[in-house]
């Protein structure tokens, strides 16, 4: 798991338009909510985006960018953005990489098959690139109220 004061591991994924996101290009800018969930279009994940999405504005204000990532791809990102009227950036990490990187993706066995899921996962990271807050088996409702406290004590 990644820890408070860790530097958080850079990478690039695709957004719903297909455009290149990195997140050292953010470094020295803006603050970083990266939140991982399981799926598009699902009651978890509708209500976690809905709830960082109303409050986008506001976190604009203390300099942060609200980053979504999940295993589904860049058109159903566009499809469930579209549809939820979603404001930020979600991105696309079809393979896992991402994932796996702050341990976020899980795998299990069932009936002998392999599948991998998202643990809901929230990291808030400063503009120096380090992990400030780090949050696993994260419940999505009042989540995002949570986090933009703690956002709000970054200055």
């Amino acid at each position: 798991m990644l820890n408070v004061g860790d530097i958080a591991p850079d990478f690039i994924l695709s957004d719903a338009q297909m455009d290149d996101v990195q997140l050292a290009a953010l470094r020295g800018l803006h603050h970083v909510v990266l939140y991982f969930f399981n799926k598009d279009h699902t009651p978890g994940g509708i209500i976690e985006a809905v709830e960082f999405s109303d409050r986008t504005a506001v976190f604009r204000q203390y300099d942060t960018v609200i980053l979504g990532v999940s295993m589904d791809d860049c058109l159903s990102h566009e499809q469930f953005q579209d549809e939820q009227g979603i404001e930020f950036d979600l991105l696309a990490d079809t393979d896992g990489e991402v994932s796996r990187l702050y341990h976020a993706l899980h795998e299990w066995e069932a009936h002998g098959v392999v599948r991998y899921g998202i643990d809901r996962s929230t990291f808030v990271i400063d503009k120096d690139g380090v992990i400030r807050h780090a949050f696993y088996h994260v419940v999505p409702k009042g989540h995002a109220a949570e986090i933009l406290k703690l956002v709000k004590q970054l200055g």
